[in-house]
């Protein structure tokens, strides 16, 4: 169970890298949009690059966020429903719903769009739009977080069989909240 957990707390600690880092890119699009709107308004020149820019940094965060979102537990849940259930059953309906439904569309939409992106790539697929930037940047994005979503998944599911096994907490009572993103998962004894 202890390699189970290291592999765990691997796919976690990527996922809060990324998190941590991807999620500056939100000061980035914020400044090149007032960066963009001042020289346009000021001096009446724009881009299309500058608006597809922050396109790209916005998809980047949101994207490539998501399997950071599920490890902080901060993705849409209806916890209506299953606040009164016990941690046993609540782990129980988190690997089913990771199973049936988190993990086969994850994996989907990383094999379609892996070609998508391959196709784009060997074409040097550029914008319609004049000035525009190139298109496989923002179509990598899409396989990259979708994998990093599945692997995630794959870690909660690990989590919540330790802790169906007695060899862990229960990882929706243990969700990291620090500024470090991941915790170590704790050995019950």
């Amino acid at each position: 169970m202890r390699a189970v957990l290291a592999i765990s707390r691997g796919i976690d600690a990527l996922n809060a890298a990324i998190g941590r880092s991807v999620k500056w890119l939100i000061l980035v699009a914020v400044l090149l949009s007032a960066g963009n709107a001042v020289v346009r308004y000021s001096f009446n020149v724009s881009s299309n690059a500058w608006l597809e820019a922050q396109w790209y940094l916005f998809s980047a965060v949101f994207l490539l966020c998501a399997g950071y979102a599920l490890l902080r537990d901060e993705h849409i849940r209806i916890d209506i429903l299953t606040a009164r259930l016990s941690g046993r059953t609540r782990a129980w309906i988190d690997i089913f719903g990771t199973l049936l439904f988190l993990l086969p569309c994850a994996v989907l939409i990383t094999l379609l769009s892996w070609p998508v992106f391959v196709d784009s790539y060997l074409r040097g697929e550029m914008s319609s739009d004049a000035g525009g930037l190139l298109r496989w940047p923002a179509k990598l994005l899409i396989p990259v977080a979708f994998g990093l979503l599945a692997l995630q998944g794959v870690s909660e599911i690990l989590k919540r069989i330790a802790f169906l096994a007695g060899h862990a907490p229960d990882p929706r009572r243990h969700v990291p909240h620090g500024a470090d993103g991941a915790a170590p998962v704790e050995q019950v004894s």
